[in-house]
């Protein structure tokens, strides 16, 4: 017969499959490529993975939800953006977060007192010498106000929101009191041309002003509160009374002792309540036009005031050195540069510049850090400020709306203030800046107003969740760890999961 032919090599690679249905012999091995036979058993040594037959649901449809799109790398999580748009969104999505307030107020007011710790030492070394005291004579005592102000601070964040409610007309009232103290003579004391002072004994003073500010805060938040309940904000005349004569009352015992730059800064507050509310427009010009008048009044009748006003842009201390501190307050940031002369090694603080380590402690800041630290404290208060109006515009209280929007109105405008006096954009109206400036009198109230935006920012039903959240004893499930990319599973006694 015929000689069979030899198989080709893609007979030799390609197995003999064996028609479909039929059932291969006992004891013989499993053809390579085919199907297994339902109910016939494995050959031994060979572990066959059977499958289902039809479509394989995944983990993600079987839990209902649609399964993530797989990167090129194999990576389920979604593609992050690059360039300028991605570290937006990320910086939008970090900035959503439920603590992130609560975060950037506790931090940036504390840099900022640290900051100015360091700052005050720096400028108030000569001024100490110049007056036969010890050099640290006035860090000491800003250091005092700092950590009496730190207690007041941790204070007001952990009291509930119903007692700051309550502390708001002790507080009005003993503020009242103090300051009709102050224009009592033999009682009063004036420091620079204003009596605004009490003395407490030795070293120490007070100046009830600047716990005026925070009185009208929590009196005009509360009753604005009240009315707004009652419905009653509707009505021009239970949206100014009585507030407005309030706050009058207090800038009128402000100006008896000459401070005009209190009364801008309480001028301020007053205004920003006013806007909370939603105050017409009409009846928000009218009262902005009959304070503006009373300014020009003011001013006009003060050749002080005038002189300062005169001073505006100036680049030479003119005659009789009227705008002497105003040009050497610019010369201390021209000479600064980008980075400073280095701390310390001010030239300024040797007696050419009226008060370094106060109202112009931000010229010696430029001095010695340069345009960098300048712009770092510029920035640490716009954070403080952006996070002041991010828990005013979250809360659905009407108190917490208004007093964090008052706290926020004063350390800004005051910042501005105190800044825009400083580079020769705005007059010289001798307040300080901030948590920044040398005085335990402005230092302690605003440290406790501080505490009162944190309070605020924690008091967010989001932020309690968030802080309940994270640890095991402060609302979480006990023994469980959250921060584990695995599965969360119960810590067992002897360490094993």
């Amino acid at each position: 017969g015929p000689t069979p032919r030899r198989p080709g090599p893609a007979a030799r690679l390609e197995p003999h499959a064996p028609p479909p249905g039929s059932v291969p012999p006992p004891g013989s091995a499993p053809v390579p490529g085919s199907a297994p036979v339902p109910g016939s058993a494995p050959p031994p040594g060979l572990a066959l993975r059977t499958r289902t037959t039809g479509p394989r649901k995944s983990a993600a449809a079987a839990r209902g939800r649609a399964p993530r799109p797989r990167t090129p790398g194999g990576s389920t999580r979604p593609p992050r953006g690059g360039g300028v748009r991605g570290l937006y969104e990320r910086a939008r999505r970090a900035w959503d977060r439920p603590l992130t307030a609560y975060y950037v107020i506790l931090g940036a007011s504390m840099l900022i007192t640290v900051l100015g710790l360091v700052m005050v030492y720096s400028a108030s070394i000569i001024k100490a010498l110049e007056l036969s005291l010890p050099a640290t004579y006035f860090f000491r005592k800003q250091f005092l106000a700092a950590a009496i102000g730190a207690a007041l601070l941790l204070l007001a964040s952990r009291m509930p929101v119903r007692l700051h409610r309550a502390l708001a007309y002790p507080l009005l009232v003993v503020t009242v009191f103090l300051m009709v103290l102050v224009q009592v003579p033999g009682i009063g004391h004036a420091v620079n041309g204003n009596q605004n002072w009490l003395y407490l004994g030795g070293p120490f003073q007070l100046q009830p002003s600047e716990f005026g500010k925070l009185a009208l805060i929590l009196w005009g938040a509360d009753l604005l509160a009240r009315k707004q309940d009652k419905r009653l904000l509707t009505q021009w005349k239970h949206l100014l009374v009585p507030l407005v004569p309030g706050a009058l009352l207090l800038l009128g015992l402000i100006m008896l002792g000459g401070d005009m730059g209190t009364a801008i800064i309480l001028t301020a507050i007053l205004f920003g309540l006013l806007w909370l509310t939603g105050a017409p427009t009409r009846l928000f010009a009218g009262v902005l036009g009959v304070a503006a008048v009373i300014g020009v009044v003011l001013i006009r009748s003060s050749p002080n005031r005038m002189s300062r006003v005169a001073c505006l842009g100036a680049t030479d201390p003119g005659p009789g050195d009227a705008c002497w501190q105003a040009v050497h307050g610019i010369y201390a940031l021209a000479s600064g540069g980008w980075f400073g002369s280095g701390l310390g090694a001010s030239v300024e603080k040797w007696g050419q510049l009226p008060e370094p380590h106060t109202d112009f402690i931000f010229a010696i800041t430029g001095e010695e850090l340069g345009l960098a630290g300048t712009l770092s404290v510029l920035a640490l208060f716009a954070a403080l400020g952006y996070a002041g109006i991010r828990v005013a515009g979250r809360t659905e209280d009407p108190f917490v709306r208004y007093a964090a929007g008052g706290v926020t109105t004063w350390i800004t405008a005051q910042a501005v203030v105190n800044i825009g006096a400083v580079l020769g954009l705005l007059p010289i109206a001798g307040v300080p800046l901030p948590l920044f400036s040398y005085g335990g009198s402005a230092l302690l109230p605003t440290m406790f107003a501080v505490g009162l935006l944190i309070a605020f920012a924690r008091d967010e039903p989001a932020a309690k969740a968030a802080l309940a959240g994270r640890g095991p004893r402060s609302g979480g499930r006990a023994g469980v760890s959250w921060k584990s990319m695995r599965r969360r599973v119960k810590k067992r006694p002897s360490g094993e999961r």
